[in-house]
């Protein structure tokens, strides 16, 4: 039986600029924004500074992050060309040589005996890697294994191969070191539904959009988002603190319900989902998230009429902030919310997302895809 975890309780990222900076920076390979963002590039695994000199890719591949912290445990890689982890380009000749052995043979180990063999204080490696990345260098070698093994469990890789590719010693240590890092034991949850009791169960969504990740309680559905908006550290987290129980990769009848609800969506058959819904947060946060699932099914609202029918009016920037911590997007219909003017506005799965789902929504596209099981 699986016990509640403390959240643990971490600083905030640092803000980013906005999606349509971003986006313009890495466009004009802008050097002045390099430290301020990362990009992860979801085509090729790897991400990069926004100065980056290889050829630019599509704004729906891209992803962006704040910290080298935060694309690590995502599971990219450092590009080779505008070397991230370096605010100037290049690391030091024994930082780039253990970047190197960590991206060439992820499975090994580098002990601390290892670094003294070769030639390398393992205190100043700690420094170094702490200060310049914001994680020792264990931890990096260590998120680069685990994001790596986690992208293959949930593509439905067997455990104990997992396990032992991933270049852990036994199958415990990979358990204890994957918990510590994504909240609870990996294959807790592969048994009976039964078992998602007190724990938050993940499944992946595919979609014509893109694939999701989704997340269920015995309540109901707490997570839909996709999944190259946020890094997978902070999904977890995030569903961590607000529930204060583990998240854990897996099967739910809520998820079944949510997939079969979704697919029906794509296809234009399904204009109100019944799956539960849990969504808990401040309580201005849920007047909003309330009234967006008062919107019609092929209607848009303004920030500032959201903010009048919640009875603030006036407070239309506070319902633009809540209304992007949404955590279940579509059924929470978040996209159908646009700026006065009719412009689109802002949308944490891409713009180019929110401008399909209400071309869907009023019968404008058709897509075919189907929703299904990642």
């Amino acid at each position: 039986m699986s016990t509640a975890t403390t959240p643990r309780l971490v600083p905030p990222p640092p803000a980013l600029p906005s999606p349509r900076e971003m986006e313009a920076a890495y466009q004009g390979r802008d050097v002045s924004y390099d430290g301020v963002f990362f990009l992860g590039v979801r085509t090729t695994g790897v991400f990069c500074r926004p100065s980056c000199p290889a050829r630019k890719p599509l704004a729906r591949n891209v992803e962006y992050f704040a910290t080298v912290r935060e694309a690590v445990f995502a599971g990219y890689r450092p590009c080779k060309r505008c070397h991230p982890l370096e605010a100037t380009g290049r690391a030091p000749d024994w930082v780039a040589a253990l970047l190197a052995r960590v991206e060439r043979a992820p499975a090994e180990r580098v002990t601390d005996g290892e670094l003294r063999r070769l030639g390398v204080e393992p205190a100043r490696v700690r420094r170094y890697f702490q200060t310049h990345y914001g994680m020792t260098f264990h931890a990096y070698a260590r998120g680069r294994r685990l994001g790596r093994a986690f992208e293959r469990l949930r593509e439905g890789a067997e455990l104990d191969h997992v396990a032992l590719d991933s270049g852990f010693e036994s199958h415990s240590g990979f358990r204890d070191a994957f918990a510590r890092t994504f909240g609870d034991a990996p294959g807790r949850s592969r048994g009976a539904p039964e078992s998602s009791h007190a724990r938050v169960v993940l499944a992946w969504v595919e979609s014509p959009l893109g694939p999701l990740v989704a997340g269920a309680t015995d309540a109901g559905v707490c997570l839909l988002e996709f999944t190259d908006r946020r890094m997978l550290e902070a999904q977890l987290d995030s569903v961590r603190r607000h529930f204060g129980v583990a998240a854990v990769p897996g099967a739910h009848p809520h998820l079944d319900r949510l997939r079969e609800e979704l697919a029906a969506y794509f296809a234009g058959t399904l204009t109100r989902f019944t799956v539960p819904l849990v969504y808990p947060g401040s309580p201005f946060q849920t007047r909003v998230w309330d009234a967006l699932l008062a919107i019609p099914y092929g209607d848009t609202c303004s920030y500032e009429a959201l903010a009048a029918s919640i009875g603030s009016p006036g407070a239309q920037r506070a319902v633009g902030h809540a209304n992007g911590l949404n955590r279940i997007a579509i059924v929470i219909p978040c996209h159908r919310v646009v700026n006065k003017d009719g412009k689109l506005g802002g949308y944490g799965g891409g713009l180019w997302r929110k401008q399909r789902l209400l071309e869907l929504e009023r019968g404008e596209l058709s897509l075919s895809g189907e929703a299904g099981a990642g």
